[in-house]
């Protein structure tokens, strides 16, 4: 439900998109990411700063591309928001001294700290190489193919998720998590 959710405002923006214009599935967006994030806030109780971001650049960049009429805003929104999600982190752990993912979902998961720094980092890495993707895509190609690619794209963050999963599951569970950061003190 959570991920059809996640999913919604983007595949609506695609459809509109392909029936009528950059314009109109503009607005789409906005209007979706808006519901998106009221029920988020109706069944959580609260929104993460990740959904503020997210947000607040949807209607920034929507408003823009609306109020300007050019579609350049809104193909460097994803770009930008991964910059800054980039940043937000690498200043949360170099400078603040703190862990952002472990801040975010430390209560759903535990996880060694040595595990909660690489994952952060890879978080730090995957935004950054999804900013320069898009950016990319955003430049070089038409708006066409950067609707397909916002599609089609998806199949980054997927792996990238899956990989996750894939990593931090040999470290979940109270025994496994002990061991594993006794190991990783050792090392």
């Amino acid at each position: 439900m959570k991920l059809l959710l996640d999913f919604l405002p983007i595949l609506l923006f695609v459809v509109t998109y392909k029936l009528s214009t950059i314009y109109v599935a503009t607005g789409v967006l906005m209007v979706a990411t808006i519901v998106q994030m009221g029920i988020t806030y109706a069944i959580e109780r609260q929104l993460t700063t990740m959904h503020k971001m997210t947000l607040g650049m949807v209607l920034v960049f929507g408003a823009l591309t609306l109020v300007l009429q050019n579609e350049t805003f809104i193909k460097w929104k994803p770009t930008v928001l991964y910059i800054a999600m980039a940043l937000a982190m690498c200043i949360a752990m170099w400078i603040m001294k703190k862990n952002y993912l472990k801040l975010m979902l430390g209560s759903q998961l535990e996880l060694p700290d040595a595990v909660w720094m690489r994952l952060n980092v890879a978080w730090m890495l995957y935004c950054l190489f999804m900013a320069g993707i898009n950016g990319y895509v955003a430049a070089y190609y038409s708006t066409d193919e950067w609707v397909n690619f916002k599609i089609w794209g998806y199949v980054f963050p997927l792996a990238f998720m899956v990989g996750q999963g894939i990593y931090i599951s040999r470290y979940l569970g109270t025994e496994q998590t002990a061991e594993a950061d006794a190991a990783d003190k050792q090392a």
